[in-house]
């Protein structure tokens, strides 16, 4: 029986989702292996052949979400690489936009990555394009040979190359890279005019050293999976999902590397719509707190929100991902004390090596998690379906020496303020997904995911006045489902600076053609014809004299298309800014998104024994009582069972733990969703 596999792997667990074609579903959750990304990946493997009637021999696909280019980047272990450029620009990436991400920070650190390019490996060639395109200075080739070979006796792996204006006019770098290819047969490229052709010279610049500075170490990490799969069941077809949603295979992926960046976050938020949907609700607020962080993204019209630019430790890197807001809070968040005795919660976490002190595993300091077990929430017995036994005296020593202590508090209160720190900090997250782009949160529901997720979502919700919150059927590994769900999706754009009032609608449908025929391509490559293949246009566009444009949804055809997306401009410039003018505007790029056909996302409870233990009470301590409350603790089955139940209760199941608070209560619906509502 063919069966596809969903894994994503998190900084403390590695979530493992399959589904056979009988509708069978199944989910598993692994330690992660910091130290080797793809050993849990394959582990994970292994271990479902081993635990299940599952044939690696009919496994249909396997689809992942990986962290490896974005941990390369914020742990600096990327390869090393060398940079050309246009002969005087080869500072561009030291000079950087000289804005600063702290204002009154008292010590400066350099906020551009010269780390990935020092200035002994960044050399400048004579050539020349215009600002229109022209070629003013043909390609010194000699004089690149030269730097070429300067450069790979410096022992780069890889080369950046970005010339001026090659977004206009590619020719020169083009070049540049058949004779790199010809002398030095593979050494790895990146030319800017591929990873990202659009103007601003800095952002250009260190996206394309971000691509060069990824590649190897992703070329390695798919090698290595590829290799393993192959020996397993002749070649198992691997799939990769990118920061924008949708996935692609992994040759694709080999030679667009940057946008593998959030490519595990993202695929949470395409399992989230796809669970709000189903329980009829297009207007969410994802949440998705692991052992590690908090990613947290906003869903309108059942779409998610994009970006055209995130950041990546601080630097800026312009790649088109789902716009998620990652903060350091998740249950491995270690809590600790400020020089003025103030109580903090993360950035740095205790992640699953040695994890949180109550996982008995070495970790002295305290964690989240180590308050979620002091404060009743979580079962010691019962903490992953009790695959891991919680050493609860350790937590309680580890928040009594810590925190406690030194704050002249008892224990319990001391774990109430690591609660209460790290909601307002995930709170604060979720104001600016929403409020900070002009969206209201209380008019959506909020949909939490992760381990710990459901654990803090009533909390949250009462912070933020939303009413409603959804629980997925499985929120422990909904990233590993939304894998399954993602369909295979390209998008390619290009410079296109002209004024809408003198442009043809023609000139802009010729264009867009060259991008379609461009990103059809790709789709083809990952085996999508013609006519599978959803295609939308969009158009970056700004004021004339204005610095940062807006995406614009573009129908070609439509009547009259470039009234209706000046239109569409204004609108939007007015959501997202608080006003608009008439004043004239112009486009700057022109994008094509290609997408294969949607994948239903598996949602109906598993079919794998569950084994749910009776219900039972324990002392439970919620934030909004003074007083801890006898509370009752049941299994999930048993609340679809009865249809409903009023909080004060905690809801356990394998993958997570639920916390109803009083005055909520919580109804199965035949989806297999669970809705928490504010009474």
């Amino acid at each position: 029986m063919k069966t596809e596999v969903g894994i994503d792997i998190g900084g403390t667990f590695t979530d493992i989702v399959w589904r056979q074609d009988d509708g069978t579903i199944g989910i598993k959750k692994l330690a992660s292996t910091p130290k080797r990304p793809s050993k849990a990946a394959i582990t994970a493997v292994h271990a479902l052949s081993n635990s299940t009637p599952i044939d690696p021999l009919e496994v249909r696909r396997i689809v992942h979400g990986t962290t490896v280019a974005t941990n390369a980047v914020l742990e600096r272990k990327g390869a090393k690489i060398g940079l050309i450029t246009t002969q005087g620009f080869r500072d561009v990436l030291e000079i950087g936009r000289q804005w600063r991400q702290s204002l009154y920070q008292t010590v400066l650190e350099p906020e551009t990555p010269t780390f990935i390019a020092p200035r002994a490996r960044r050399l400048e060639v004579a050539e020349r394009t215009a600002a229109d395109g022209r070629v003013v200075t043909p390609l010194d080739e000699a004089a690149l040979l030269r730097a070429v070979d300067q450069l790979v006796a410096n022992g780069v792996e890889a080369i950046a190359v970005c010339f001026l204006f090659s977004f206009l006019n590619p020719t020169s770098e083009l070049r540049a890279r058949d004779i790199i290819e010809s002398q030095h047969p593979g050494l790895m490229t990146s030319l800017s005019c591929e990873v990202d052709p659009a103007f601003r010279e800095y952002e250009r610049t260190a996206i394309t050293v971000f691509d060069s500075y990824v590649k190897p170490v992703v070329d390695r990490y798919l090698d290595e999976l590829e290799n393993a799969f192959t020996d397993m069941g002749g070649g198992i077809p691997l799939q990769i999902m990118h920061s924008r949603g949708g996935v692609t295979g992994p040759q694709i992926a080999r030679s667009r590397p940057v946008r593998l960046f959030l490519s595990g976050p993202a695929a949470g938020v395409i399992g989230a719509r796809a669970a709000a949907l189903t329980a009829g609700e297009s207007e969410i607020i994802s949440l998705d707190i692991g052992g590690t962080s908090a990613d947290i993204a906003l869903v309108s019209g059942g779409k998610p929100l994009l970006r055209a630019e995130g950041v990546i430790g601080g630097f800026p890197v312009r790649v088109p991902m789902v716009d998620i807001n990652t903060i350091g809070a998740g249950g491995g968040s270690i809590a600790w004390l400020d020089a003025a005795g103030g109580l903090r919660v993360g950035p740095e976490s205790a992640g699953s090596e040695p994890g949180p002190a109550c996982y008995g595993l070495g970790g002295k300091r305290a964690t989240v998690t180590d308050a979620s077990l002091v404060l009743g929430y979580l079962d010691a017995d019962y903490f992953a379906a009790g695959t891991l036994t919680l050493d609860a005296a350790a937590a309680h020593t580890a928040i009594g020496e810590t925190i406690a202590q030194p704050l002249g508090m008892t224990i319990e209160e001391a774990a109430r303020g690591v609660h209460r720190v790290v909601n307002t900090q995930m709170a604060e997250g979720i104001r600016l997904v929403s409020v900070r782009q002009g969206y209201d949160p209380r008019n959506f529901t909020l949909v939490p995911f992760g381990g710990a997720g459901p654990v803090h979502a009533i909390a949250l919700a009462r912070e933020l006045d939303l009413r409603e919150i959804i629980v997925p059927r499985h929120p422990g590994v909904l990233s590993a489902t939304g894998l399954l769900g993602a369909p295979i999706e390209h998008e390619v754009s290009a410079a296109f600076p002209h004024p809408l009032s003198s442009l043809e609608h023609a000139t802009v449908k010729c264009f867009c053609a060259q991008l379609d025929q461009r990103c059809g391509a790709l789709m083809k490559q990952d085996g999508i014809t013609d006519n599978e293949q959803i295609i939308e246009h969009f158009a970056d566009i700004c004021y004339d004299g204005q610095s940062f444009y807006l995406e614009t949804p573009l129908d070609l055809n439509a009547p009259d298309p470039l009234t209706r997306v000046y239109e569409s401009f204004r609108k939007e410039h007015e959501r997202v800014h608080g006003h608009s003018t008439d004043n004239p505007a112009r486009i700057v790029n022109l994008r094509t998104i290609h997408r294969g056909p949607a994948l239903e996302i598996p949602h109906a409870p598993d079919t794998v024994p569950a084994s749910p233990r009776p219900q039972r009470s324990r002392v439970v301590s919620f934030l909004d009582h003074p007083q801890a409350i006898k509370t009752p603790v049941l299994h999930r089955t048993a609340l679809e069972a009865s249809g409903g139940i009023r909080g004060p209760a905690i809801i356990e199941q394998e993958d997570t733990t639920i916390v109803l608070e009083p005055g909520w209560s919580a109804s199965a619906e035949a989806s297999g969703m669970l809705r928490l509502s504010r009474e």
